[in-house]
């Protein structure tokens, strides 16, 4: 019961069309118009596209080659992550303004955790618009929210009104939000798994439920006890202003498909470059090293090695990531390579532990 657990009010901002409306912000001539971020050339994969361009069917991680077949008349431009953090920094400075706890998903979307907010506001839609508007006069982009009781749902509403819009699901309203929502629009279901849970009659929330939490163990595994905990109004994840970095990548797609190993190592090199270069920016260094391969039939696989030490140097990224590529015999020509480093030094134990081994390597709620 939603009563058993201690209520909060927590807001959902994502801006909208990030990128592609950062380009058309500081272009004029780009508003109004369909147009998508990357994916310029015929092997290009888009990072982003505008409202304009979605009306069309583009959306992001499309080739580019099916986006102009959708959209003849679609603008491509140039990804600029630097202008991006920029933008980013600025709107996340308002959040601060109203509360410390801000937990930031990616540059253009986080959560803020207003239950005592610093101008004493008690009502968290108001305090939502005021967010918005401020993002709108001060930046000169528009942003969409979602307001509710947790994460899940803070997250899940803020896409109903989207773009320049905003939903609050109050608590006494939360349990028939969520009987009524279609599974694909639960946080955390994705494609695939919506296919299974179609399989099994499950379309909503109602019918979700239904389950019992064996039914949705023996049948989801792991996440079975998620299904089984959001559809109850339940998720107790606290709002983390200090995030914990997991991960860190970098991957190229080429123009042409290589099917010989001496090219695909000139481009490891320059992948590794970068994952090192994006290390030492952020000072951290990892343990995990992984290599992401997709065939040119778009099958994708992974290798990975777990090193005794962190590491953060290029030269051991990418003796290791030749390593990877030489393990087993690959499948098809090659058109993306990435490398990831994950087992991060982010985690202050890891940090301790390293030193010490002396390893060292460079209801009534009122919203």
């Amino acid at each position: 019961m939603l009563s058993d657990f201690p209520l909060k009010k927590i807001i959902h901002v994502d801006m909208d069309a990030f990128y592609a409306s950062v380009a058309q912000m500081d272009n004029p001539e780009l508003r109004g118009k369909a147009i998508a971020v990357g994916g310029g050339d015929a092997r290009g994969v888009i990072s982003a596209a505008s409202y304009e361009a979605r009306k069309f069917g583009v959306k992001s991680a499309m080739s580019g080659r099916l986006a102009i077949k959708l959209c003849p008349e679609l603008i491509f431009v140039k990804t600029d992550f630097d202008r991006y953090k920029t933008i980013s920094n600025q709107v996340r400075k308002i959040f601060h303004d109203y509360t410390d706890l801000v937990e930031p998903l990616s540059l253009d979307e986080a959560y803020l955790d207003v239950t005592e907010n610093k101008i004493g506001l008690p009502s968290a839609t108001i305090l939502a618009q005021k967010i918005r508007t401020r993002i709108y006069d001060e930046v000169g982009l528009t942003a969409s929210a979602g307001i509710s009781i947790n994460k899940f749902i803070a997250k899940v509403a803020s896409d109903y009104n989207k773009p320049n819009g905003q939903k609050t699901v109050n608590p006494e309203d939360v349990l028939q939000f969520l009987e009524d929502l279609d599974i694909r629009k639960f946080y955390g279901v994705g494609k695939v798994t919506a296919e299974k849970m179609y399989q099994k009659g499950i379309f909503t929330g109602k019918d979700l439920k239904a389950k019992s939490f064996e039914y949705l163990d023996a049948n989801f595994g792991k996440s079975g006890r998620y299904y089984y905990d959001v559809v109850r109004g339940i998720h107790n994840s606290e709002v983390k202003p200090n995030r914990i970095r997991k991960s860190l990548a970098a991957e190229r797609t080429f123009s042409e498909n290589l099917s010989s190993e001496i090219f695909m190592l000139e481009k490891l090199e320059q992948i590794a470059q970068e994952v090192s270069k994006r290390l030492t920016k952020s000072n951290v260094s990892g343990k995990t090293i992984t290599l992401k391969i997709k065939y040119s039939d778009f099958t994708l696989q992974t290798r990975s090695k777990t090193l005794p030490y962190f590491v953060s140097e290029k030269a051991i990224i990418l003796e290791t990531a030749k390593d990877l590529l030489y393990q087993d015999n690959l499948n098809n020509s090659v058109r993306l390579l990435g490398i990831s480093m994950s087992n991060l030094n982010t985690d202050p134990k890891k940090i301790k532990k390293e030193k010490k081994e002396a390893v060292s390597v460079q209801l009534k709620f009122e919203f």
